[in-house]
Formats: structure tokens, C-alpha cells, sequence
């Protein structure tokens, strides 16, 4: 290894993160890219709720099931082809929607934009492993997560604004035309390695060791032997039950429940959903130094309390005998904010109760938990919309809402109920307490 591979990362390292994390800005705008406009989706396919949620339903459960074969590849031919190939995906699929005929065609251009998606973060993740010294890389994961969620406010914002002043086929248009623009500068800027290493592989300048980079999930005997430690389990559940709430507010339903329940304006719901997204920015450090502090108390100190609060405003704004006040409104989107932060918990978790060598597997395990609620509670909310009649804009009503959300209520006890069992069974395994006796 030359100095430059095992000291501070050169400039160059820096630039190719940046450009990569511009990337992922990119990607969750494309995500997120309905965020804001779900009434006017509805509206341009003539499609009531369940299908409408049927988008980001399928987008998801396609974005979770290319985890896999994003792994495969990552490990076959490094970062900079799938990352490349994954921004392609997301503005062909961006350029389909943009001047989609029908609702099926739409569909289809958001299952492939989640088979973009999902190549985007591994790559990055990637590359901050083989780029940078390896007791790095948690801070530069977190600095990626935080900028990614950037992307969420140009979706609500300046996307929103731009289809209401001129068209659709403009709008999605003009994010497909970036996306190909960020698809040749990822290929033009993007390397796999350091140029004095053969291979992928991550480099602690502390104590010299060399470790490879690897993130395929291991679907041998690696799932079974990952899922059987309890503490991988407990993982899984509080990756379930902590962000589905917030990814069905930002991806969907959280714009139509403000203006077409709640009765606010465009710009005050775009401007309580940015509230949302900046709160998650903000509380992201101080969780993942919470958790770091109390590594035997984090599903009792951090994950339930916010299961609890995230539970607690919702049934309130449910609960409010009239249109909630914009106070309200906000407490609700902040409480909703600390499922991401959160979320982040459980890779702890991961990470604490497996071995190197089954790390990418229990990973993709606990990441499955979080899109698996997410597109339920989206689904629920969906069909229980129709289910009241109230299943297109027209319809909307707030006590039709009301109702639909409450569909979340069951996930949060189902999955609080699981973290308890799992942590007292994690922390028998560790020797920590007593199994009971019979």
C-alpha cells in the first residue's frame, strides 16, 4: 500500500463520495417523486386510492427484492457499473412516467425506478469502504444518509412547483433529463478502488489490517444462521416498526391527508413535510450517539419510546374533534421524524451480533424489515380509503383519513410486541439475564 491508500483520503476520494452522494440525493428525489403530487397522479390515471397505492407499493417490494442481486453484482464487478447502470434505470423510468398513456405503463415506470433505486446506496456504501480508512466509514455513512435525505425536499418543493406551473410530462421529463446527466457523470467520475489496489477491499489505518469488501448476502446458510441469533431478529423488528409510519406520510399519503383532509394549502403541507424531513436530519446524530452511549438500552431507551411517541401523536391528530391546528401538525411530523434516526438502531444491532463474514446478510435482513412495513401500512391506508368510499381526490374526506390511518395501529403493537420478546431472548443469549424457569 502507498501512503496515500492508508492516510487521510486525498482529495480525489472526497470527490468521488460527493458525486456519489449527489447520486443518492438524485435518488431519493426519484423515490420520493410522488411525494407531493399524489392528488394529481390520481387525477391524470383516474385511479382510486388502492391502486394508487399500488405505485409505491410495488416500487418498494421491487427496490427490496433487487437487494440481493445488487449485492451478487457489487461483489462481481465493484461500484461504478451498478451505481452507473442504477441512475439509468431511474431516469429511463422517470422519462416513461413522464409521458405514460395509461395506469399500467405507470406502474411499470416506478418498478423500475425502484430497480434504479435500489442499486444507488449500496454502491455509495460501497465506495466510502474501499475510498476511505475503515474507522471512517460510520461517520461517512451517516453523512450520506443525511445529505440523501435532501432529495426529499426537492420532491415536495421545487418538483411540485415545477408540474403545477407547467406540465407533467415536463416535470418528470426534466427529472429524467438530470438523471441521464448524473449517469454519465457517475461513470465519468466513479472508480471501484484506489488505483495501487487490485481488489475491493477496506483498509484500518489504526491497526493495518485489511479486510474485502463484501455485500453480497449469503442465501446458503447464511440467511438461516444470521436469522436464528435472536439479536438479528430484534434487529429486523425495530427496522419494522420504526420508520413504516414516516416512508407512508413522505412517500404518499402525507400530502394528500394535509390539503385534501386537513384542509391546508399546497404550501403549507409542502412546508409541514419539509418540517418532517429537516426534524430526521437534525435528530439523526444525537440518536446515533444515544445509541452508541447505551448499548444494552437501546431498544428500551430509544426504539420503544419512539414506537410509543410516533403512536401517541398520530392517535391524538386521529382523536382531534375538528381540522388539527398547525401546531399539532408539526409535533406529529416531528414525532414521525425520529422513526428514520431510529431505524438506524437496528444496523447497530445487526452489526453487534454477527460475525464479519455474515454481516451484509443480517444487513439485508434488517433492511427487508423497514420496506416490508412500509409497503404494508401504504397498502392498508390505501385500501381502507376505498373500503370508506372515499378512494378518490374527490372523495377525500378527513374522517375517511382518520379512519385509514389507524391501519398503522397494528404494526406498531405487532412490532413493539417482537422487539420485547427478542430483546429479553437477545440479552439471555448474551448472558446478560436469567432465562425464567419453568
Amino acid at each position: 500500500m502507498t501512503a496515500t491508500s492508508t492516510s487521510a483520503p486525498p482529495w480525489r476520494a472526497w470527490v468521488i463520495w460527493g458525486v456519489g452522494a449527489a447520486g443518492y440525493i438524485l435518488a431519493i428525489t426519484n423515490r420520493t417523486s410522488l411525494a407531493a403530487v399524489g392528488v394529481d397522479t390520481a387525477d391524470r390515471f383516474h385511479v382510486d386510492a388502492s391502486t394508487l397505492s399500488m405505485f409505491a407499493v410495488l416500487q418498494l417490494g421491487v427496490y427490496g427484492f433487487m437487494q440481493i442481486p445488487v449485492g451478487v453484482w457489487l461483489d462481481r464487478y465493484g461500484a461504478r457499473p451498478i451505481i452507473t447502470i442504477g441512475m439509468l434505470l431511474m431516469a429511463v423510468g422517470q422519462l416513461v412516467m413522464a409521458f405514460s398513456p395509461n395506469v399500467g405503463v405507470a406502474i411499470a415506470a416506478r418498478m423500475l425506478l425502484g430497480a434504479g433505486d435500489a442499486a444507488v446506496f449500496p454502491s455509495v456504501l460501497r465506495v466510502i469502504a474501499t475510498w476511505f480508512p475503515a474507522q471512517r466509514a460510520p461517520v461517512m455513512v451517516q453523512m450520506t444518509g443525511i445529505f440523501g435525505q435532501l432529495g426529499q425536499i426537492i420532491a415536495i418543493i421545487p418538483l411540485a412547483a415545477l408540474l403545477h406551473a407547467t406540465s407533467w410530462s415536463v416535470a418528470f421529463g426534466s427529472v429524467a433529463g438530470l438523471g441521464l446527466l448524473f449517469t454519465v457523470l457517475l461513470f465519468a467520475v466513479i472508480r471501484n478502488h484506489p488505483p495501487d489496489r487490485e481488489t475491493d477491499v477496506s483498509v484500518d489505518t489504526d491497526t493495518g489490517s485489511i479486510r474485502v469488501v463484501t455485500s453480497a448476502i449469503d442465501t446458503r446458510v447464511g440467511i438461516r444462521a444470521a436469522w436464528s441469533h435472536p439479536g438479528t431478529r430484534l434487529a429486523f423488528w425495530s427496522h419494522f416498526t420504526t420508520p413504516f409510519a414516516g416512508t407512508a406520510f413522505i412517500m404518499l399519503w402525507g400530502i394528500p391527508f394535509l390539503t385534501a383532509g386537513e384542509g391546508r394549502t399546497q404550501a403549507e403541507a409542502a412546508l409541514i413535510t419539509t418540517v418532517l424531513v429537516l426534524s430526521g436530519i437534525v435528530i439523526g446524530p444525537f440518536m446515533g450517539a444515544l445509541s452508541s452511549r447505551l448499548p444494552h438500552m437501546r431498544s428500551r431507551a430509544l426504539v420503544l419510546p419512539t414506537v410509543a411517541v410516533q403512536m401517541i401523536a398520530w392517535l391524538v391528530v386521529i382523536a382531534w374533534p375538528e381540522p388539527a391546528p398547525l401546531w399539532l401538525l408539526l409535533v406529529l411530523v416531528i414525532a414521525l421524524a425520529t422513526g428514520g434516526p431510529a431505524s438506524m438502531i437496528a444496523f447497530d444491532h445487526a452489526r453487534t451480533h454477527n460475525p464479519s463474514h455474515r454481516l451484509s446478510t443480517a444487513t439485508g435482513i434488517t433492511n427487508s424489515g423497514g420496506f416490508l412495513a412500509g409497503l404494508i401500512a401504504i397498502f392498508l391506508i390505501g385500501l381502507a380509503l376505498d373500503l370508506q368510499g372515499a378512494g378518490t381526490p374527490a372523495t377525500f374526506t378527513l374522517e375517511a383519513f382518520r379512519f385509514a390511518f389507524l391501519t398503522q395501529v397494528p404494526l406498531w403493537l405487532v412490532g413493539g410486541f417482537f422487539i420485547v420478546l427478542e430483546r429479553k431472548r437477545t440479552r439471555i443469549r448474551l448472558g446478560l439475564d436469567q432465562p425464567k424457569r419453568r
